[in-house]
């Protein structure tokens, strides 16, 4: 005995909607260690909200930071989601030397990022010399 399917339009429009990311919900399960080990040096920052909507959709959590090799700064956030969808978004890093002016660079393009619903994410960064003391991040609503 042969099954029959029958395919309807909303029905491949529905599906068609989700293969493209149209409508449907993605989210993360996470798993970590209950008693983490690794000790985070944690960075009180600021945050400046310019950009309320974005804001709602995505946002830095924690920042940490460390001296690494060759006396580099070297930084990490961890952004997350606040939404059930998928969310894309940009993030620019400035850094500063030790008297507060900016460096500059000869790419300081922003970088894209996504993230699935309710997911958290890492994003870190190496000083790009020795001279910057300071940095400053910038996220960015993903172009359309």
């Amino acid at each position: 005995m042969k099954a029959r399917f029958t395919v309807t339009l909303p029905t491949v429009l529905i599906a068609l909607g989700c293969i493209g990311g149209v409508g449907c919900q993605t989210t993360v399960n996470r798993v970590e260690p209950g008693q983490p080990v690794a000790q985070k040096q944690g960075l009180m920052h600021k945050v400046i909200v310019t950009d309320q909507s974005l804001n709602n959709k995505v946002r830095v959590q924690n920042m940490s930071f460390m001296v690494g090799e060759g006396g580099l700064l070297k930084i990490q956030l961890e952004v997350q989601n606040l939404t059930r969808r998928r969310q894309s978004f940009s993030y620019r890093i400035e850094w500063f030397d030790e008297k507060g002016m900016i460096i500059v660079l000869p790419t300081q393009s922003a970088i894209s990022r996504t993230l699935e619903g309710q997911e958290t994410a890492s994003i870190t960064a190496t000083a790009p010399n020795e001279r910057a003391r300071d940095f400053r991040i910038k996220l960015l609503e993903a172009a359309h």
